[in-house]
């Protein structure tokens, strides 16, 4: 027997004894499907017995709350004495024993602990924990004097949930001395390490720790007054009631279910308010124009002048704040530690996309306006009209009908193939334990293995059904990262994936919306990119990482969701689960995935050029700007009267501030990843194994860019992003996908060079145009 035999011998067996075996096709699905439905009810069975520890995990669940509190104060406790001991040492002492070491391994043992108080808040069934585990995060944080999350000043907790754990730093200016004295010698133990001390300095020196007292001073004073200033902007949009009273004929187009869920007045007219749920779905299918005109209108001009005085003194107050720390403008501020590393090359990078995108979008919008005029008449094609008849060629186009695929997609059949498409690409086996301590009998407990090896590799958490108290969005948070201990052991991660699927009434788990597949798919990238890291300190590991980086693995893997391959592993009709989607549906929502994306993608760089500017220069007269980039970037269309771009843009206000391009950045990338390597075989694993070991795994240990430069063989580009969308428009003229009867016919042809040699496939997003506030 060969070596590679002996080891397929090897893998052989152990996958025999796995609880998850290795087939393929359908009969994989219904294997994992089975035997989850088995463990499942073992899990009910034994819900009583002795709770099994979780080995190598140091995440706490269950705490009771004088618990929670009493170990936020032990955190607190210890993270005092190491701070001490560290501080304490004479700045001509300093080595990496006596400073780093103890700072790295007090990050490593407190993370979980942290997490242990924190998380609670967000799951907890009891109102008593919560509260507790609300006030050790408070305590915790007031201990540090850090910022939340990655950003500063604003307690974006309620906006924005601190995911990463991230909240080691203090600003102990005796402790930020003895590190830049270690920083200075440049005694490196090895790259990695060096990378790790850079992060801690540059963390310190964000918190103002290198500057005199009264600069220092100065900077408290100007992020309280960002934070005054953020709160007014939020509650001025929580305290918008408006709405609008509707009569069914002037709702016209709008599903039946929508309505029924409709507040209605005395006299039976419907309300609409202006939160992004209802505004959505009358651009979507009103087929009043002036209804949408009139709510449009009104959603675009929440607040009027009120938050636009606010966003104005943001910005000035933000580009004070940059100043301070060194730093030109505030854009350069919130871009130096991301990939982009500078204002100059994310509108470079916007106007490439833009500029790439501007005749595929024009010829995507001159379809929509002859459809309008054909059923309108002369009327001119407005910004409000985008969704509407973007909807209705889509309609006419694709023979969609999501309501009827949500039945082919129950919760347990898409978690199989999740776990299926996982397994084959990535090499990982989840394997549920039955017996884990959870905080509800819903969320289920699986430990990750190297499929070959059966190496432990970390624990994912799923709590996956809403319920009273709980967090009400889908996210993974890290519980616990990857570390090298003092000990020389390599702490494994845990990751918890929070969503909020619904129960069927009879307590069977409930069916999917694709929507709900696809943010299943992407929450999934990051529990793989938790699992999947090897960095050595826990400050970079995990989804600690460049936050222009930590969305690639995600957006890559929901590729997966649009290839006829992976959607017949993760569907099944619900009442015979055998019978997948048909082959005509995977073809028709690989082309509805790209449909009008340009035209789309369009008004969201025209967000991001809005947040890229007014955070890049002084005294800018925001509404001019506005007025001016909305033609420009938006093919000419006209702004809406009375628009305001600080109710348009709510994301460059708040959450985002110069930094909404982000969210392109990682899509394009995760497309020149997924066109390079796997467009031609979205099972191969060869590729995937390449993608954990070069791209997950070192994620945080080198730079981003090198990152992906090694497992793509050069250095990622956007081509792959902008030569998908022409391919695919291409191909829907070519197939005249439009019915026949439906009297638009695509007749526009493109020009001799994007004729010439069509790319290879790559596929995008479908983007909404109006922007999502939080509820």
């Amino acid at each position: 027997m060969t070596e590679s035999e002996g080891k397929r011998e090897k893998m052989r067996k152990e996958n025999k004894r796995g609880s998850l075996l290795v087939f393929t096709g359908a009969a994989a699905v219904l294997a994992i499907a089975a035997n989850l439905a088995i463990t499942a009810f073992r899990h009910h069975k034994e819900k009583n017995a002795k709770k099994k520890d979780l080995a190598g995990s140091k995440v706490r669940v269950n705490l009771p709350a004088p618990e929670i509190l009493k170990l936020a104060e032990q955190i607190i406790a210890n993270s005092k004495k190491v701070h001490n001991s560290v501080a304490s040492v004479p700045l001509d002492k300093v080595t990496y024993a006596n400073v780093i070491s103890p700072l790295a391994e007090l990050q490593a043992q407190q993370f979980p602990l942290v997490q242990s108080c924190v998380f609670p808040k967000m799951v907890s069934t009891r109102e008593d924990v919560r509260k507790a585990s609300a006030e050790a995060e408070r305590r915790i944080d007031d201990h540090l004097d850090a910022c939340r999350g990655i950003k500063d000043g604003f307690d974006y907790d309620e906006v924005l949930p601190n995911l990463t754990g991230f909240r080691w730093i203090s600003k102990r200016e005796d402790v930020y001395l003895v590190i830049k004295a270690f920083a200075v010698r440049g005694e490196w133990t090895n790259a990695e390490a060096k990378r790790f001390v850079q992060t801690l300095v540059r963390d310190y020196e964000r918190n103002g720790l290198n500057l005199t007292a009264s600069k220092r001073e100065e900077l408290q004073r100007v992020r309280a007054q960002i934070d005054e200033l953020s709160i007014k902007y939020i509650q001025n949009l929580n305290d918008d009631t408006k709405f609008f009273l509707f009569n069914e004929s002037e709702l016209a187009g709008l599903p039946l279910e929508f309505l029924k869920a409709l507040d209605q007045s005395e006299n039976g007219k419907f309300k609409i308010s202006l939160r992004s749920h209802h505004v959505a779905a009358i651009l979507e299918f009103c087929k009043v124009g002036t209804t949408r005109q009139v709510v449009s209108g009104a959603y675009g001009n929440r607040c009027g002048e009120i938050n636009i005085s606010i966003l104005e003194s943001l910005v000035q107050q933000r580009h004070k704040y940059a100043r301070l720390l060194g730093f030109s403008c505030y854009a350069e501020y919130a871009i130096d530690v991301r990939m982009a590393k500078t204002p100059k090359k994310v509108f470079e990078f916007l106007k490439d996309i833009s500029t790439g995108l501007t005749d595929l979008a024009m010829k995507e919008l001159n379809i929509l306006k002859d459809l309008k005029k054909k059923e309108e008449g002369d009327f001119p094609f407005g910004i409000v009209d985008l969704l509407y008849y973007v909807k209705r060629i889509e309609e006419q186009s694709y023979d969609l009908d999501f309501e009827e695929i949500k039945q082919y997609f129950p919760i347990s059949v898409v978690l199989s193939g999740i776990f299926k498409i996982v397994q084959d690409l990535f090499g990982l086996r989840f394997e549920e334990i039955s017996g884990a301590d959870v905080w509800h009998c819903d969320v289920r407990v699986f430990s990750v293995l190297d499929l070959g090896s059966s190496k432990l590799l970390g624990y994912c958490y799923l709590d996956l059904f809403s319920r009273e108290g709980k967090y009400g969005h889908t996210c993974v948070l890290a519980l616990q990262n990857s570390a090298l201990t003092i000990s020389g052991a390599q702490q494994i991660p845990v990751a918890l994936l929070i969503s909020q699927c619904q129960k069927e009434a009879d307590a069977s788990s409930g069916l999917l919306r694709f929507s709900e597949v696809v943010s299943l798919f992407h929450e999934f990238g990051h529990v793989v990119q938790q699992i999947c890291n090897r960095a050595s300190f826990t400050r970079i590991s995990g989804l600690c990482v460049d936050p222009d980086f930590v969305e690639i693995p995600s957006q890559l893997l929901e590729n997966w969701c649009y290839e006829r391959y992976s959607l017949k592993l993760i569907s099944g009709f619900h009442q015979d689960i055998t019978k997948p989607l048909t082959d005509d549906i995977c073809k028709s929502i690989k082309r509805w995935r790209t449909s009008f994306s340009a035209l789309k993608l369009k008004q969201d760089i025209l967000c991001c050029l809005f947040d890229q500017i007014i955070h890049s220069a002084d005294n800018i007269d925001i509404q001019e700007l506005f007025k001016h980039l909305h033609p420009m970037e938006l093919l000419g269309l006209p702004i809406l009267e009375g628009t305001n771009p600080a109710s348009y843009f709510p994301s460059s206000v708040i959450g985002y501030e110069a930094a909404c391009y982000s969210r392109i950045w990682s899509e394009v990338f995760a497309a020149d990843i997924f066109t390079s390597k796997f467009c031609n075989d979205v099972s191969n694993q060869h590729a995937g194994l390449q993608f954990r070991n070069k791209v997950l795994a070192m994620a945080g240990v080198k730079d981003p860019i090198d990152v992906l430069s090694d497992f793509l063989g050069r250095e990622p580009s956007i081509q792959a992003y902008i030569d998908n969308k022409v391919k695919k428009f291409l191909l829907v003229i070519q197939e005249r996908t439009l019915k026949p009867n439906s009297g638009v016919v695509f007749e526009r042809v493109f020009d001799s060079q994007v004729n010439k040699q069509p790319p290879p496939p790559r596929h995008q997003n479908r983007v909404c145009f109006v922007l999502e506030e939080k509820e």
